[in-house]
């Protein structure tokens, strides 16, 4: 027998080069593995006895439902910011279309403005060529009135000299006479 100890010796040498020794046992049985494993059945036992794994299942339950909850929460908040975006689309398209029909309306206005101030204007320059001409027309009529008087007054003048010089004081008493005896007969 002991030189099969010797050759387990001398195989476990040229194995790995290092002695193996033999684990300790109580009764020839119970090695350390079996301690190990007798304690962690009992460590189940323990914990299944205080009911540890409803305790972790009722926990993850409670995670599980928050979890849901946030969920639905966070749908909740998508479909109210959904029809808000929806919402405000609407509404800049509809400012966006009133902007469009001010633009429009203005440039109605505005087109409308500048045909009324031609208009007028074309008026405006029809009064006031009238009104010269009306200027021009009575400048005219003053000045053949200012010639016409001066003309008359000339002519006046001028057959006042002619009688004065052809005519004397026997002269008029003929024509008197003349001018009395033809008033006589329309009567």
């Amino acid at each position: 027998m002991a030189n099969s100890g010797e050759a387990l010796h001398t195989s476990t040498l040229a194995q790995g080069g290092a002695e193996h020794e033999a684990e300790p046992a109580v009764a020839g049985v119970l090695t350390a593995g079996v301690f190990v494993s007798l304690a962690m059945a009992v460590f189940i036992a323990i914990l299944l006895w205080k009911k540890v794994p409803a305790l972790l299942t009722a926990g993850l339950d409670k995670q599980i439902s928050a979890i849901k909850a946030r969920l639905e929460e966070a749908k909740h908040l998508r479909a109210e910011a959904e029809a808000l975006r929806d919402e405000y689309a609407k509404k800049i398209a509809s400012v966006e279309q009133q902007a469009a029909e001010m633009i429009a309306h203005a440039d109605e206005e505005a087109k409308a403005l500048v045909a009324k101030a031609e208009t007028d204007a074309a008026e405006l320059v029809k009064r006031r060529t009238k009104m010269a001409e009306d200027k021009i027309a009575a400048a005219e009529r003053a000045a053949v009135n200012a010639v016409r008087a001066r003309a008359a007054d000339a002519a006046a003048k001028a057959a006042a000299a002619i009688i004065a010089e052809k005519h004397d004081a026997a002269a008029d008493k003929a024509l008197v006479d003349k001018t009395i005896a033809g008033l006589n007969r329309l009567n």
